[in-house]
């Protein structure tokens, strides 16, 4: 570190450290420059010292240490203020406002101290000539603070009655603080209403819409607005993320996690900044902070996760119930401290209020992988009437109600009679039942068990359902691989089912359950038959028997009209197996019509999304959303997290593949949901989330785009996912970085998908990324990695034969150089490379309409080589002199006029833009009546155009041009030498 040894070396160091982030290393290098100021004996610079180190400390967890640099240069000022100019006067009654903050924020400083402080800044502002606009506020926050309302309320009507002036805090600030009242009155839509132009981004400053945003999460859900708080979630916490000195509002986004059943999330975000759970110089901050853990261990508490273990201060593990416990301790000390010295019971009130706050919403997705931690399993109870013993035949009733309506829950009311028939005597139908939904429940692994309860239906007198029990379990054999054995078991069930049946000996229910369990083999069989004929026509003879057995004679038995709307899907099935796939659809729509008409929306769920599966291959998009959406509604509470995780992220691409894409992120954004529900986070959901990220870029939303992606990339692997999904992320990635303005981290992500697309056999997505590449490195100051970049897609533009794209790394490789160590005489090559590539490629053009793409391609790399000689010209005479240089950017400019001439009307506004700077180069080099001609025929070109009507692209740009025009014939007639 070179040492301090002039002002303009101590200016330049406080200006770097400036840049640096928040926090006690940026802290110690202020104190180091404070002292090498002191040094150098010049008044100016200690106090410019002093005000740096006040600023660094108000913007770090060190609050606490502003008080000392500011009583200095307040005595600095009183002894002398002549040593202080223009900007450090304005500076130091500036920071009043700092110090009169920090002080309320430190419950040490008694409050009769603290209102001495605001008088004396009143005394001093009205000394000045301020505005009384930032006293009243700053007495409002200390009314506020204390709780007394109605001074409160006062101090808030007096600050907006006074004049803003100098002093007045920045329009963002002012707006989150009076939105922080209302908010804090009860008043949540008013103060939405004062935090739109900060939350909308028309106001800014170092601090918001940081806290803006953080605010306004649980006035959004108390009003319902639940879109908009997660959405103000992913973009605030972005921005507090890296900021030390915002632990309040990193501490609102732990209590946005904790009341929206984001538990996980909120452990993560307390994982992130563990020094929050110490840092002792900010102890509002700390208090806030520490409530709202207390309040995020309770809901895990609640959940039953007590002993979980969780991100707590260093030193040693934590459970949330220990966390718990410490954290409220904390809030509570700290808040009785800011009592004590305030004389009221305020600041404790809030406290414990804000501890005990109850979920706003049961469970918010937020589209981030943030998997809910699962309580313990609750055991399944079974109804307990007075008596103090399980009601054996109530659950029994029950049990048979939901079986024979196959209403949902049948598999689990048989589990809970059978617990509660443990020890009891049982008839040997309903051992039978109890034992054939047990092997249901089991799938593969319940063949023992179908034949337990074929003897106990035998048992019972009834062959006919031991038969149907019997087909199911050599069905099960078939699910599990066996399908030759399942085949010849059930051949043989199935004569004797239709033996009886035709003796009546059993009923048509029992009959049809084996005659579709024979089907349901066969078709299995179809399947591994590889469309095999003879399987096929098998198996839909199996399905069409089925059909022939039931259809007509269901009634009212919801069983028999589940077989026929059953077989029709299976003929759908086969169907589709046999290629025949407008047919395949057909059976499967009336399927899933006939399961909806018996009052069984469930059980078409699945011929529904096989129908959209059918649809979309056949380029029916408008069938595959109604057959999604169907699904999703058949499905309701029923439908499993995997499959409503899978139809939320197909309906996500088709509506998106229309173009909406909000709805296209609603879908995408539960499917992401269900994914980390159904445990498959790693896969579905990290399918999902960079789905959602896309269509959130669509709509311009960057920051949440970004936070969606980058929570996906971990997950998302070349192996699982293809490479191409890897690339498209961070494609998108650095898209959203580079608008949000974090160009070297944009170039980072665009490297790393042109590292893994340069092994691609088609390369234009390569050339692509490293010309993004490019922009990025060379938006964030690297100019000479921003060259690689460039020349590395120039090389891959020219193997590709991409003309256009390889001038235009040439020409951004031009403006690299003009400002690098190659100065003007390399980038005037490099822009002459460009003319002449497109000249060549202009010549070997074989049809017309790629010659005049470009001929418009040379016109702009005329116009840009006349811009960057201007340019080199106006900032640095050194390589040539201007006269000189000026006439040769004027006859590229020329040159550029002339080619997109003869381009025509299409390229008028290029022509005459060229013109008007050909007109200012003009006038540059002293020849007014040459740069007035350049005008009027500018003026003469629109003559007869349009140029009135609002809104219109092509009247604003002729308006533009004729104004510029008009401008340059008001240029003096002479310049001075």
């Amino acid at each position: 570190m070179s040492e301090i040894t002039d002002f303009d070396a101590l200016r330049e160091a406080m200006a770097e450290n400036s840049g640096q982030p928040e926090g006690p290393a940026r802290n110690a290098r202020a104190e180091e420059l404070l002292t090498a100021a002191e040094k150098l004996g010049i008044p100016l610079a200690v106090i410019e010292a002093l005000g740096h180190q006040l600023k660094v400390y108000n913007y770090s967890s060190e609050k606490g240490k502003m008080f000392v640099p500011f009583a200095r240069l307040l005595r600095m000022w009183d002894e002398r203020p002549e040593d202080f100019d223009a900007y450090e006067t304005h500076s130091l009654h500036w920071v009043f406002k700092w110090v009169s903050a920090g002080m309320l924020d430190q419950p040490h400083v008694p409050l009769a101290s603290i209102e001495k402080w605001l008088g004396e800044m009143e005394h001093r502002y009205r000394l000045a000539g301020h505005s009384e606009r930032a006293v009243r506020s700053a007495e409002h926050s200390v009314a506020a603070h204390v709780g007394d309302v109605a001074r409160a309320e006062r101090a808030y009507a007096a600050w907006l009655a006074a004049d803003r002036d100098s002093m007045a805090d920045c329009h963002a600030c002012e707006l989150h603080g009076q939105g922080w009242w209302q908010a804090e009155q009860g008043r949540d839509a008013q103060a939405l209403e004062l935090w739109g132009p900060v939350l909308e981004g028309e106001y800014t400053c170092a601090h918001e819409p940081h806290t803006a945003l953080a605010s306004s999460l649980v006035p959004l859900l108390r009003l319902g607005r639940e879109e908009e708080a997660r959405a103000n979630h992913l973009r605030g916490f972005r921005l507090v993320r890296a900021m030390e000195s915002m632990r309040g509002a990193y501490a609102e986004h732990v209590e946005f996690c904790a009341l929206t059943g984001n538990e996980a999330r909120g452990l993560e975000l307390l994982a992130e900044r563990p020094a929050y759970f110490t840092d002792d110089g900010h102890p509002q901050s700390k208090l806030d902070f520490m409530s709202v853990v207390a309040l995020l261990m309770d809901r895990l508490i609640g959940l039953g996760l007590g002993d979980r273990q969780v991100p707590g201060p260093a030193g040693r593990e934590w459970t949330a119930r220990e966390l718990a416990t410490h954290a409220r301790e904390v809030a509570l000390a700290l808040a009785a401290r800011f009592d004590e010295r305030n004389g009221t019971t305020h600041v404790s009130e809030r406290a414990r209020a804000r501890m005990a706050r109850r979920p706003l919403v049961e469970r918010l997705p937020l589209g981030v992988r943030s998997v809910r931690p699962a309580p313990p399993p609750a055991p399944v109870a079974a109804p307990v009437p007075a008596t103090g013993q399980p009601d054996l035949p109530a659950l029994l009733a029950e049990a048979r109600r939901l079986s024979d309506t196959l209403r949902p829950g049948a598999v689990e009311a048989w589990a809970a009679a059978a617990a509660a028939a443990e020890g009891a005597e049982l008839d040997p139908r309903d051992r039978a039942e109890m034992a054939d939904h047990e092997a249901m429940s089991l799938g593969p692994e319940g063949t023992g068990l179908f034949e337990r309860a074929a003897g106990h239906y035998a048992e019972a007198g009834d062959p006919g359902e031991a038969l149907a029990a019997r087909a199911r379990g050599a069905y099960v054999r078939a699910l599990a691989g066996d399908v030759d054995g399942a085949g010849a078991a059930v051949t043989g069930l199935y004569d004797e089912a239709l033996a009886l049946y035709a003796a009546d000996g059993t009923g048509i229910r029992q009959t049809a359950s084996v005659v579709m369990s024979r089907a349901r083999i066969l078709t299995r069989r179809a399947h591994g038959a590889e469309g095999d004929p003879t399987a096929l026509a098998e198996a839909e003879a199996a399905v069409r028997e089925v059909l022939a057995l039931v259809e007509g004679r269901t009634g009212e038995d919801v069983r028999l009209a589940a077989r026929v709307a059953e077989a029709r899907a299976m003929l759908g099935e086969l169907a589709g197996l046999a290629g025949d796939l407008d047919r395949a659809a057909e059976l499967f729509a009336r399927g899933a019509a006939a399961f909806t008409a018996a009052g069984l929306p469930w059980f078409a769920v699945e011929y529904e999304a096989r129908l959209a599966s059918l649809a979309h291959h056949l380029g029916d998009m408008a069938e595959a959303e109604r057959a999604l959406r169907a699904a999703l509604e058949h499905g309701g509470a029923q439908l499993e997290a995997p499959g409503r995780a899978q139809l939320h992220l197909q309906l996500a691409e088709v509506v998106g593949g229309r173009g909406e894409a909000v709805e296209a992120a609603r879908h995408a954004l539960e499917a992401a949901h269900w994914a980390d529900e159904a445990g498959e986070s790693a896969t579905l959901g990290a399918w999902a989330r960079q789905q959602l990220g896309g269509f959130l870029l669509r709509q311009g939303r960057w920051a949440e785009a970004a936070e969606v992606l980058e929570s996906a990339l971990p997950d998302l692997t070349a192996e699982t996912h293809g490479d191409g999904a890897v690339v498209q992320t961070q494609w998108w990635l650095g898209d959203c970085l580079s608008e949000l303005g974090e160009h070297r981290a944009a170039a980072e992500r665009r490297l790393q998908a042109a590292e893994i697309a340069r092994h691609w056999p088609e390369q234009h997505d390569h050339a692509t990324l490293a010309h993004l590449a490019g922009e990025s490195l060379g938006q964030a100051g690297l100019a000479a990695e921003a060259d690689r970049a460039y020349a590395r897609a120039g090389g891959l533009w020219r193997e590709l034969g991409n003309t256009h794209g390889l001038i235009r790394s040439l020409r951004a490789r031009a403006w690299l150089a003009l400002s690098a160590q190659g100065g003007l005489g390399e980038a005037r090559g490099l822009m002459a490379d460009a003319v002449r590539e497109c000249e060549a490629a202009r010549e070997a053009a074989t049809d017309e309409e790629s010659r005049q793409q470009l001929v418009a391609e040379l016109g702009h790399t005329h116009r840009q080589f006349g811009d960057l000689l201007a340019r080199s010209a106006s900032e640095d005479a050194e390589d040539a002199p201007v006269p000189e240089v000026f006439e040769e950017a004027l006859a590229q400019v020329v040159r550029s006029a002339e080619v997109f001439a003869s381009l025509g009307d299409a390229a008028l506004h290029s022509r005459t833009g060229a013109e008007l700077a050909a007109g200012r180069l003009e006038a540059d080099l002293g020849r007014p009546a040459d740069a007035a001609a350049r005008a009027r025929a500018v003026l003469a070109a629109y003559e007869g155009h349009g140029g009135t009507e609002a809104g219109d692209g092509e009247d604003e740009a002729v308006r533009a041009r004729r104004a510029e025009a008009e401008q340059l014939l008001r240029l003096p007639g002479e310049r001075p030498d």
